[in-house]
């Protein structure tokens, strides 16, 4: 187990070829650097295959084409060139005559045939990649989606989680076509580049110029290879920066923090603190583009002047009549070409490195395990439609990359039936409780029973299914107010009834018959012109309908009802309580009133449970429950007597008095 627990590690490390120890272990690291590249590089094959095997084929065919090209249209240049120096060269009267039924007339038409070939092949090979590109970020994204779906909640808690998760979404743009085509681009260059040392290979006196032109090319395809490999890495460590960047710039235009930005004029700040992580984002970058820009105007200077040595060689056949002009031309372009094709090709293999290496973040993301799964092969299967019984057996919990558990050694049963009330001040492990009983963590020590059996033994769908459960950070979706009631049971068969029945009893009927479209009304301002921001207090009352609408046997409510006055909240849970028949029902709320109808009464502090019981046994007790009750009971009656409205104290007062020391059992455990 890691530091952070259940095996999750506080930052995401990438697999990386470790540098050679000395001249021995070259090959280990060629084997893992090179074996790395190719498997990154048929991933990407493979993603796009999987949207589409057509792509492939037309890039293949594109891919030889444009190798074939530049070659094919020298050769004719050249003949066309050659042949009006020989019609110079006899002196020919008619030259008009003559040209209209010369080879130098057909050479011109079959030059042009091909470049129109060519630029109906370029326009293909365009909107091809235009479309797979669209294709495959679908592809992506569907693929990181789908992924996400299956983590566990303990990753969105580790800050190295949303580094892999940036990085992953970042390569869902035009990063796996851009591979693909970078490495047809290869297989393009070297078809080109073969062609050309051919066709300069028969040079008289200069076929040593190919080694030399090579020779030259190298340098700066190393200086490629190495400052795409700087580059990366130091994108990779800054991912920290640029979300920060994102962060800051998002808040200035939220509109869910406009209000609160203006108001408080944060404005300065946020953009200051931009400025400032730009700057050291930006100094770091641009100390790496003018390094490798110096290096390589340093090689395109030698470059050149080993090409005006070629190019004058060249000429001197010509003055002395020892090759036409026409070879003149396709020989100074043959040195131009394997120069520009080894660069290329190098280059490109670069930036296809230097892709792959990005892909890797997908590749990582893509492979992240899941651990809260079934843990048997046949897994147990939930019994619906029943009473439940759950038992927490020496309990405890911490988050992903810390060391202090929130809850420690919980023993407490809920029997069928029950209501029960969690109470604690902020910080106590409420909500920490509920998100173990769903299973959305599992615990750090000690096992959760449900009807005898450990919960990580059940299907885990079927397990999810049983609970109907409102979040205190509940969802607000961009879709209509019938689809957010909806979203309680998605897999239900659609009744507009349910969902009216469902408004009524969390009492957002009354608002939801008010608006312009009634049910089918479009919340949020994001996609619809028509779309209508709700108030906070309305928005949890829709949230509480899910739960209504939900046919579940435990019913779960995290201060869902936080935004709402005191007498609706009241009759929200009059109505749970008619609804609830034989299920189990668990409230956390800070209005300690709802505490007083519950079958059981559980208050943590500090990540214990410290008080088991009703209403009547606990203030009998006089414990915390006792002082927490009182507390607020009296705030309500002082804001009563001043006629305003009644102040929620729960959870958000802590009281100076010291905790009551609590005797432990004959066992060592507490048991409720």
């Amino acid at each position: 187990m890691g530091p952070g627990g259940f095996g999750y590690p506080s930052r995401y490390n990438y697999t990386k070829a470790k540098p050679p120890k000395g001249v021995g272990d070259v090959p280990r690291y060629l084997k893992e650097l090179l074996g790395g590249f190719f498997t990154r590089l048929f991933y990407v094959f493979g993603l796009v295959w999987k949207t589409g095997p057509w792509i492939l084929f037309l890039m293949s065919f594109v891919a030889i084409f444009n190798g074939v090209m530049p070659v094919i249209s020298a050769l004719i240049s050249k003949n066309i060139l050659n042949e009006l120096q020989k019609i110079i060269e006899l002196h020919v009267g008619e030259t008009k005559t003559v040209f209209w039924g010369s080879a130098v007339m057909f050479l011109i038409i079959f030059l042009f045939v091909f470049r129109i070939i060519n630029k109906v092949v370029l326009n293909i090979n365009s909107a091809v990649t235009r479309i797979a590109g669209e294709k495959v970020v679908k592809q992506v994204k569907l693929q990181i989606m789908e992924k996400a779906r299956e983590l566990d909640l303990a990753s969105f808690d580790i800050p190295g989680f949303y580094e892999k998760l940036e990085n992953a979404n970042r390569e869902a743009g035009m990063r796996p076509i851009s591979i693909i085509n970078s490495t047809f681009s290869i297989i393009s260059s070297f078809i080109e580049l073969i062609s050309y040392i051919v066709v300069l290979a028969t040079v008289p006196g200069l076929w040593w110029s190919v080694l030399v032109i090579i020779g030259v090319s190298v340098p700066s395809a190393i200086i490629n290879f190495i400052y795409k490999r700087k580059n990366f890495n130091y994108i990779r460590r800054r991912s920290k920066d640029r979300r920060q960047m994102n962060y800051y710039s998002d808040l200035m235009v939220n509109k869910d923090m406009a209000k609160e930005v203006r108001m408080f004029d944060l404005s300065d700040t946020f953009i200051g603190k931009y400025k400032e992580v730009f700057a050291r984002y930006y100094s770091g970058l641009r100390k790496l583009i003018v390094n490798e820009s110096i290096w390589h105007i340093a090689i395109a200077v030698i470059s050149a002047s080993v090409n005006l040595l070629f190019f004058s060689l060249i000429a001197f056949q010509v003055f002395e009549g020892r090759i036409m002009i026409g070879d003149y031309s396709l020989y100074t372009g043959a040195i131009t070409s394997i120069a520009a094709a080894v660069t290329s090709l190098i280059s490109v293999s670069g930036s296809i490195y230097e892709g792959t290496l990005f892909i890797d973040n997908l590749i990582s993301f893509m492979n992240e395990e899941q651990t809260i799964t079934t843990k048997l092969e046949a897994p147990e299967h939930v019994k619906r439609n029943t009473s439940h019984t759950i038992i927490f057996e020496n309990v405890s919990f911490r988050y992903p990359g810390t060391q202090r558990d929130v809850l420690k050694n919980i023993n407490l049963t809920i029997r069928p039936g029950d209501t029960v009330v969690l109470v604690g001040l902020n910080g106590a492990g409420k909500t920490t409780l509920i998100k173990l009983l769903t299973r959305l963590y599992d615990p750090t020590e000690g096992r959760i029973l449900l009807d005898g059996k450990d919960i990580r033994d059940y299907d885990l769908k079927e397990l999810y299914a049983m609970f109907g459960i409102i979040f205190q950070d509940f969802g607000r979706y961009a879709f209509s107010v019938s689809d957010n009631i909806r979203f309680g049971d998605i897999h239900k068969e659609f009744n507009g009834d349910d969902i009216i029945n469902a408004a009524k009893q969390s009492n957002a009927d009354e608002y939801i018959e008010k608006l312009p479209n009634g049910y089918d009304t479009p919340l949020m301002r994001i996609f619809e012109e028509n779309g209508i921001e709700l108030s906070g207090g309305q928005w949890q009352k829709l949230s509480v309908a899910r739960a209504f609408y939900s046919e579940s046997d435990i019913l779960i409510l995290d201060e869902p009802t936080a935004s709402l006055d005191p007498m609706a909240e009241q009759e929200i849970f009059n109505q749970f309580d008619k609804l609830r028949s034989d299920k189990t029902t668990i409230f956390v709320s800070h209005r300690l009133s709802s505490a007083t109808v519950a079958t059981k009464i559980v208050v943590l502090e500090y990540g214990e449970v410290i008080e088991c019981g009703d209403h009547r046994t606990l203030m009998e007790k006089k414990g915390k429950y006792f002082e927490l009750f009182t507390t607020q009971a009296k705030r309500y009656m002082e804001a009563e007597e001043k006629n305003g409205d009644p102040l929620n104290v729960g959870d958000g007062e802590r009281s100076e008095k010291p905790r009551r020391p609590r005797s432990p059992n004959m066992n060592g455990k507490r048991e409720f």
